[in-house]
């Protein structure tokens, strides 16, 4: 691992320097800052030339300056002559806007992979894309990780009867990603029918699937941004009878009224990864954080060695 470098952006440096203890390696040496009028500024401090570059920034919020920041310390990686740089997102922002539902609107996503492109990435590892085309709209290599087994690992710990465990989809979209923990923790699987009323309010009325009435259910989904749709949900399931209802997600925003919905839907716990980092104020008592870098960890060594990442997922 001697030729592999590994530097980080200011997003999350507790996971980054998870990441680097993983892999036995210490952080790169680098200067992040802003110029006097706020313009991102930038020094790799030691020589890459020709190593195995790898940058980690989640383009969490505020995601213009987290995005900023990754573009440009890709830039200086590619001016320092690095032989490859991955750019580690372990958060995608800008995804949602991934179509044109209706006229004259962008696909950010899109333009925001360009961007990355062009910048001078080599290769991007991400973990659980808003929607998985997204990596058709790089046009270089992409590493797509999933944070389920890190999920199902701490369900599993519970020892919950497969007779009690509902695992539940919060809307029709993620139905694909409930029936794939339900394979692996069992139980039956239950649907919650979402209709969107606005870009920020939607309503929950039906429960399709099995009975959930004095059941433990369990709610997956990639991020909980607003929580409406998933405490709108969790509200559904509690008028049908649930008797626990645990929430899990990969990428826990957190932003507008998240904290307190999340606070009145009395929900018995709160599952994330820290692919994003939490500040004080969004961690309930209920919240429970998991960490992904040896996960991460594990991908950025295979990538370097030129191994298969799909087995980390068999």
């Amino acid at each position: 691992m001697t030729d592999l470098k590994i530097f980080s952006g200011n997003a999350n440096l507790k996971l980054s320097k998870a990441i680097a203890d993983y892999l036995g390696v210490g952080l790169g040496k680098i200067a992040l800052g802003a110029f006097p009028d706020g313009e991102t500024s930038c020094k790799i401090e030691e020589d890459i030339r020709g190593r195995d570059v790898y940058l980690i920034q989640p383009t969490c919020p505020p995601a213009n300056e987290t995005l900023m920041q990754l573009l440009v310390m890709i830039d200086s990686c590619k001016r320092a002559s690095a032989e490859r740089v991955t750019t580690v997102i372990p958060y995608f922002g800008y995804a949602r806007q991934d179509r044109k539902d209706e006229g004259r609107v962008p696909i950010t996503a899109k333009l925001v992979a360009n961007i990355i492109t062009r910048a001078g990435a080599d290769r991007v590892l991400a973990m659980d894309l808003h929607a998985a085309q997204i990596q058709g709209f790089f046009d270089v290599p992409v590493d797509h990780l999933y944070a389920a087994p890190v999920l199902n690992e701490h369900f599993l710990k519970m020892n919950i009867p497969s007779e009690d465990l509902v695992i539940a989809s919060p809307d029709e979209g993620s139905i694909k990603r409930a029936l794939g923990h339900a394979k692996r923790l069992g139980g039956a699987v239950a649907i919650v029918d979402k209709r969107r009323t606005s870009a920020e309010n939607t309503t929950q009325e039906n429960v399709i699937g099995g009975p959930v009435d004095g059941k433990i259910v369990l709610m997956f989904d990639d991020m909980i941004s607003t929580a409406g749709s998933i405490c709108g949900a969790a509200k559904v399931l509690r008028q049908r009878g649930a008797r626990e209802i645990h929430v899990a997600c990969t990428h826990a925003v957190l932003c507008g009224p998240a904290v307190e919905r999340l606070t009145a839907a009395n929900l018995n716990s709160i599952v994330c990864t820290d692919s994003i980092p939490l500040t004080p104020d969004q961690l309930l008592p209920q919240t429970k954080v998991l960490s992904i870098a040896p996960l991460l960890g594990e991908a950025i060594k295979r990538i370097h060695r030129n191994e298969s990442i799909s087995r980390l997922f068999h």
